[in-house]
């Protein structure tokens, strides 16, 4: 993002700075919050976590002193303290959507249901909104952009996040007049739709990690749910259900992402995929058919063509969102959102075979997982999309293991706002 640091300079040198308000003080808020004190420009003034003392860890680990910081349960204390410069901890996420000096948000719960209340509520409260929250997106993030483009606010995904690294890639070759032939990212473990968190405990323990998340990387949910994103800003669509998944090297990637009929894996152009082997990274496949733009390419040592690949070897999650952050206050500009609206749809599938009468437990748990098709399919098919599962779902028939859940497979139970924001969504 160019000119960025210079823009954050400039607002510095004026004796301002970007009021951010977070909200989920996990690993990745934490993460946010040190990186942004290193910054020009930009303070993260208030922090809600329904366990405070991650907020205050957050704030201790980046070198904040105690003097600076405070705890509230109100609004007039929230107000009175981040007027006086403080740096502030709470529990409510409504203290810090609607309090008057927040100029942006940033949902880092990873909570679907709680992501789309708290984007909801910023965007009325005339918040931009940064998601940390891929599967939110995929679920609402369509109607969540529209609602935000009405109040003249900014609706976006996270730089850092592997859609956002994706994006960057995509906007630089597409600006130049590349044919994008393929967006995709790296997965770094095998691909076990059937993992769960007693499958992952013991790694988690060594990571320091929860095992309901390192089972969603395992069974795939979270690779489909962020490419899932990236269809959504672009307009590319999986070429199978639930994507290749090849193997290769960064070197291998222009020969797999050729059609099948020139030599290569793929059926059509313009898709989402993603490969084992080249994880952390991110890349795009492009193409030209212009003959001086392949010399240069080639004398470029790009490889011989007629396709070639964009690498990023890095992303960096929640130490990049300050970056989205600063493009939404500064620009009034998304880093990634749903420009094409549903274009896919990451759908529920059943991990083991569920009983009528059992209850789902969400994204990286013992009963579904993820899987990407395109949108149209998966609303002729009813099926029922992988960010709406939690432990109210109960199930009203028997189901076998690899089965897609429907709409009429399920029920339920109580109300669901991020629900009733999906019916919106579909009668758009």
């Amino acid at each position: 993002m160019l000119g960025v640091n210079r823009q954050l300079e400039e607002l510095e040198s004026e004796g301002k700075y970007i009021s951010v308000g977070l909200i989920g003080a996990g690993q990745m808020g934490r993460g946010m919050i040190s990186q942004i004190e290193g910054m020009k420009g930009m303070k993260t003034v208030v922090v809600a976590d329904i366990n405070v003392d991650n907020v205050l860890h957050g704030f201790h680990a980046a070198g904040i002193d105690e003097g600076s910081i405070r705890e509230a349960s109100s609004t007039e204390e929230v107000d009175r303290f981040v007027k006086d410069g403080k740096y502030v901890a709470v529990k409510d996420a409504k203290l810090v959507y609607e309090n008057e000096k927040v100029d942006v948000v940033v949902d880092a719960t990873g909570v679907p249901e709680i992501g789309a209340d708290i984007a909801w509520n910023s965007i009325q409260n005339h918040k931009h909104i940064v998601m940390l929250n891929v599967e939110a997106d995929v679920t609402v993030g369509a109607y969540l952009y529209e609602e935000a483009k009405k109040k003249g606010v900014t609706y976006t995904g996270s730089a850092g996040d592997e859609p956002g690294a994706i994006m960057e890639l995509h906007d630089f070759a597409d600006a130049l007049g590349f044919d994008i032939v393929a967006l995709g990212k790296g997965k770094n473990n095998p691909l076990n739709q059937y993992s769960n968190p007693d499958v992952t405990k013991e790694e988690a323990e060594r990571k320091g990690a929860s095992p309901k998340m390192l089972a969603s990387f395992q069974d795939g949910t979270k690779t489909m749910v962020e490419m899932n994103a990236v269809a959504n800003a672009t307009g590319f669509t999986p070429d199978t259900p639930g994507m290749h998944g090849y193997s290769g090297s960064v070197q291998e990637l222009p020969s797999i992402f050729r059609k099948e009929e020139d030599g290569g894996k793929i059926k059509k152009h313009k898709i989402v995929d993603y490969i084992n082997g080249v994880a952390p990274g991110v890349f795009a496949i492009i193409t030209s058919d212009k003959e001086e733009v392949r010399e240069e390419m080639k004398y470029l040592s790009m490889g011989e063509g007629p396709h070639y690949v964009l690498y990023r070897p890095y992303h960096l999650t929640s130490l990049e969102t300050p970056l989205s952050i600063a493009r939404a206050y500064l620009d009034n500009k998304p880093t990634i959102a749903p420009y094409r609206g549903m274009v896919a749809e990451t759908v529920a599938v059943a991990k083991k075979d569920l009983k009528a009468g059992d209850y789902l437990d969400g994204i990286g748990g013992h009963t579904v997982y993820g899987k990407v098709d395109e949108y149209e399919s998966a609303k002729r098919d009813n099926a029922l999309p992988i960010g709406l599962v939690s432990g109210n779902i109960k199930i009203k028939r028997d189901i076998a293991q690899d089965q897609i859940l429907t709409y009429d497979d399920v029920e339920l139970e109580g109300e669901s706002f991020l629900w009733d924001l999906r019916k919106a969504q579909d009668n758009m």
